[in-house]
């Protein structure tokens, strides 16, 4: 129960992705507090890959519980390969919002009206579409 609680609070939070942008979870900023505390402990997918495996180990010895442990151990595996091409959990952090910009409006509206076909071919048009 506790190591279901501790796998929860270390996988709910996003990791910011090298590209691009990542979308945080509802919540998650006050998960990745708790999480940047334990600094190189949470970051470390080297860690996380070992912490994974050794909750796998007792959870493979009930029956009950076997599913648990193929998802902890594929993790493990996930985790270890990450940690072999060199990534690392990141936060997300905010970026501070930019001011939003007045639209210019327009100050001199146009003196001409806008080019309309003649008016043979506007009451020629209704006929062709009902028809």
């Amino acid at each position: 129960s506790a190591a279901g609680v501790l796998v929860c609070l270390l996988e709910y939070p996003r990791s910011k992705r090298q590209k691009g942008s990542t979308m945080e979870r509802c919540g998650q900023k006050y998960l990745t507090a708790v999480v940047k505390v334990f600094g190189p402990l949470t970051r470390n997918y080297y860690i996380r890959a070992v912490l994974h495996a050794a909750l796998a180990v007792p959870a493979g010895f009930l029956l009950s519980t076997i599913l648990g442990t193929v998802c902890l151990a594929i993790a493990s595996g996930i985790y270890l390969l990450a940690a072999v091409r060199g990534e690392e959990w990141r936060p997300i952090e905010q970026k501070p919002r930019e001011p939003l910009h007045k639209v210019e409006t327009i100050k001199q509206p146009p003196s001409n009206p806008p080019p309309r076909p003649p008016a043979d071919a506007r009451r020629k048009q209704p006929a062709e579409v009902g028809g």
